[in-house]
């Protein structure tokens, strides 16, 4: 039987699939621009999870991800391990939000707020 990955799990993350490497130069840089923001994002989580005891499993998954998505889907947990009432905690729960933003920017539910 065929595993699906759970990248797949995600039709509104679909189109987030890394494009190939044929085609006009702008698609050349856009593949790479998007993969620089992969690896900021893979950057972030991994230093935002540093010394933090009890999540060996979160940290492997977060080296294994090969793809935007795949680190979409580690963000619950990766919160939970963040949960605490410490400024360090949330400095480090307000980089990961950055990071996400950076890379999801329209997946997020509205504030409320509006720009003027």
């Amino acid at each position: 039987m065929h595993a699906i990955a759970p990248r797949q799990f995600g039709p509104a993350l679909a189109g987030l699939a890394a494009p190939s490497l044929a085609g006009l130069p702008g698609d050349r840089q856009a593949h790479a621009a998007a993969r620089r923001a992969f690896v900021d994002l893979k950057r972030t989580f991994m230093h935002t999870l540093a010394d933090i005891p009890g999540i060996d499993w979160l940290q492997a998954q977060v080296r294994a991800a090969e793809e935007p998505v795949d680190l979409w889907l580690l963000r619950a947990p990766a919160f939970a391990a963040l949960a605490g009432a410490d400024a360090q905690a949330k400095q480090r729960r307000q980089q990961l939000r950055r990071g996400l933003d950076s890379v999801f920017p329209d997946l997020d539910e509205p504030s409320g707020f509006s720009f003027l």
